[in-house]
């Protein structure tokens, strides 16, 4: 082995062992970081479009991420309050409920249904009372809260901690990212040793990728606004077009999305209204979210991927499966990365490989034709 070989083996050896440790240090902050490089992704035309108006490039980054915090902070704070407030007036309605009788009152409701007449009379054969038994388990239930609200009430705030932190992380980052991302894409393109053709195929690809899948969420999420808010007003639900934009909100999410919304506004128009109201609701949302998410979402997202349905089916559930809310976006793009590279590597290897062979094939002489020179000399020396 050479001096060169030599050197060679302990750069990129060196390379990995630092490469490994880079890993580890980042590696509690992977999250916010990539959180803040499709926010990043997403707001940059907005970003172009104040540079025009504004030639610090530092402050427009800066402008902006003071209305993403504040886009983030302020909806938090709002919805926090509310929980409490909500909370509070819960917990006095039940000790009403509970001090005026209310739990009386509701066994006798109760026992008068069929259901609870059968169950009050199995309890009264084994020398149990329905009322004795609901007011027990009630008691039990307040204990097993309290406690758990005890037992977890620091891991609670820890988390509150932790997600604060990495907040600030993502809003640093995205900064940084806003004021010179476009210089560290182009490092980051010089680094790869393809060709400049092989570069915008893949980077191409991939910029394609989360367009697609940032449009096709932002328009899923519209139309489920729109469309189970549209439920909401013929429902007769109050403060419809707020819960309309909550729901368009909701459907943001990976999990649960749009339930989060309208399954308890179904609830409060079973309680409050009519059960022909919440079933109404329940199938309309149900139809919308089957026509929209099967139908609509995979159509706007295939547009631009050049993905087949079924492969940005996978990336969507295995990305979610393996990346958790953040394999919306990696999953798609793992997909559309991969089939990149499958075109760079046929371009370049079989489909140049090919060419090569037919040009050799061109080259090569005909045996009819590598034999004629040869009998003409003999003929020219015999004679």
């Amino acid at each position: 082995m050479n001096q060169e070989r030599i050197v060679q083996v302990f750069f990129f050896g060196f390379l990995a062992v630092i490469a490994w440790q880079l890993y580890q240090v980042i590696d509690p902050f992977l999250a916010p970081i990539a959180w803040a490089m499709l926010l990043a992704f997403l707001v940059h035309p907005a970003l172009d479009r104040f540079h025009r108006h504004i030639r610090s490039r530092s402050l427009a980054a800066v402008i902006i991420t003071i209305i993403v915090a504040l886009g983030v902070i302020l909806p938090a704070i709002w919805l926090s309050a509310r929980l409490v407030r909500e909370a509070q007036a819960l917990y006095g309605s039940l000790a009403s409920f509970t001090a005026d009788g209310g739990l009386k009152k509701f066994v006798q409701w109760l026992g008068a249904t069929p259901i609870g007449a059968r169950s009050a009379a199995a309890l009264a054969r084994r020398g149990y009372n329905l009322e004795d038994e609901i007011r027990h388990f009630a008691t039990q239930a307040g204990k097993i809260v309290s406690e758990y609200a005890l037992a977890h009430g620091g891991s609670a705030a820890s988390n509150v901690a932790s997600s604060i932190l990495h907040f600030g992380v993502m809003l640093i980052t995205f900064f940084y990212l806003l004021r010179d991302g476009e210089a560290w894409y182009e490092d980051l393109r010089a680094l790869t040793p393809l060709s400049e053709a092989d570069q915008s195929a893949i980077f191409g690809t991939l910029t394609a990728t989360l367009s697609s899948v940032m449009r096709g969420l932002m328009l899923t999420a519209g139309l489920d606004g729109l469309t189970i808010g549209l439920g909401y007003f013929v429902c007769g639900v109050p403060y419809w077009a707020g819960l309309a934009i909550l729901t368009a909100a909701g459907g943001l999410l990976p999990f649960g999305g749009t339930a989060f919304i309208w399954v308890p506004i179904a609830i409060y128009l079973a309680v409050a209204d009519t059960w022909l109201k919440a079933a109404l609701l329940v199938g309309w949302a149900l139809m919308a979210l089957t026509i929209i998410d099967n139908f609509v979402k995979p159509l706007a997202m295939r547009h631009g991927t050049g993905l087949p349905t079924l492969a940005l089916f996978f990336g969507l559930a295995g990305g979610i499966e393996a990346y958790g809310p953040l394999g919306i976006f990696l999953g798609p793009a793992v997909f559309s990365v991969f089939a990149a590279l499958l075109k760079v590597y046929q371009r370049t290897y079989v489909n140049d490989a090919a060419a090569v062979d037919g040009e050799n094939a061109d080259a090569k002489p005909s045996t009819a034709a590598s034999v004629a020179p040869v009998d003409e000399l003999k003929r020219s020396m015999g004679e």
